[in-house]
């Protein structure tokens, strides 16, 4: 048991019961424990497996791999329409855990195999992802911007792909691709200072 993930459930103000159940069972398998990304991660051989989170209307237990298991029970969930790689069970109350123990320790060790054989995901490529109209249009005005945006690494586009395509709004859309317009000329990510 890690202190630092004692700490963080010392202070978790929901889901207290239903992250020391999962805690028991995740340490039950022999995982290592830390705190990563301000969460309960578990890790084999210093290989991410599972996290535990929460949120406002469920707490989870998320498979760094998750689209590799094969899930025989139906209960992984893609969290978004872009998530490629994790996947989550999720919980509402600690009954629920307590009747998924047996379940939930056969995907953790699933998760457990998939590390150790070297598996991994295959992730869509940038050029993939659709681009929004409203950048598609900016960089069909403007060819430094064009040109910009194509020296940036894929995972630096594959950000503003995601960031502009995220509002149902065409004006929201629009309004976002003018914001980063210049970051984009700068030669900055989204996230980049």
């Amino acid at each position: 048991m890690n202190p630092d993930v004692d700490a963080y459930l010392g202070k978790a103000k929901k889901w207290q019961k239903e992250f020391e159940k999962l805690r028991t069972i995740v340490l039950d398998c022999q995982l290592g424990e830390e705190l990563k990304w301000g969460v309960p991660c578990y890790t084999f051989q210093k290989r991410n497996i599972v996290l535990i989170h929460g949120f406002k209307e469920y707490c989870a237990l998320l498979f760094f791999k998750g689209a590799l298991l094969k899930d025989p029970k139906g209960i992984l969930i893609t969290q978004t329409e872009n998530t490629q790689a994790t996947r989550q069970i999720r919980f509402t109350n600690a009954q629920e855990i307590v009747e998924m123990e047996a379940i939930l320790k056969s995907y953790i060790y699933e998760a457990i195999e998939v590390e150790k054989s070297g598996l991994k995901v295959a992730f869509k490529k940038t050029t993939e992802f659709t681009t929004p109209e409203e950048f598609q249009n900016k960089l069909d005005e403007i060819p430094a911007l064009k040109a910009a945006f194509h020296a940036l690494t894929p995972g630096r586009q594959r950000a503003y792909i995601l960031y502009f395509s995220a509002p149902k709004q065409s004006k929201t859309r629009e309004s976002r691709v003018e914001k980063c317009t210049q970051k984009i000329l700068n030669g900055k990510g989204l996230d980049d200072q």
